[in-house]
């Protein structure tokens, strides 16, 4: 394959996944906005569920947010009563954000129905489809930050 076959086949591979996350993105921040909630808020809510108590600091590490919006997105959860903040008991600088009960049967209501939704908007591909598409793509993500 010649330099700039080459360099057009990595320009429409990057157009097709860019327009496939969209598509895949779009059709799940749909379903989670239908639960009351954005997207960055689902997030934070299905973190803290899953990995329990977090320091504020960190959410926006796993979660890929700016650590800017983290304050609103907590302030908001906490408004709704969904999580609370807790003071670390060994270092008074950091603070965590901790589920609450009403948290914890807020996302055991939605999830399976997040699950399902993601479910359905991947089933133009087969199992076996889905595990290669994985592989490549964790290949992919790999390599890229390797150019960093």
């Amino acid at each position: 394959m010649t330099r700039e076959k080459d360099i057009d086949q990595s320009l429409k591979l990057f157009i097709v996944l860019s327009r496939a996350y969209r598509a895949v993105n779009d059709q799940v921040n749909k379903s989670i906005q239908s639960f009351g909630v954005n997207p960055t808020e689902f997030a934070v809510l299905e973190l803290l569920y899953h990995k329990g108590d977090q320091p504020l600091q960190q959410i926006g590490e796993k979660i890929l947010l700016a650590s800017g919006s983290i304050t609103y997105v907590v302030d908001k959860l906490e408004q709704k009563g969904l999580i609370v903040r807790k003071a670390c008991e060994k270092d008074r600088r950091v603070t965590y954000a901790s589920i609450t009960e009403k948290g914890k049967k807020f996302i055991e209501e939605v999830f399976p129905r997040h699950a399902q939704t993601i479910h359905e908007t991947v089933a133009g591909l087969t199992a076996e489809e889905k595990d290669k598409a994985i592989d490549l793509l964790k290949k992919l993500g790999y390599g890229a930050k390797q150019k960093s």
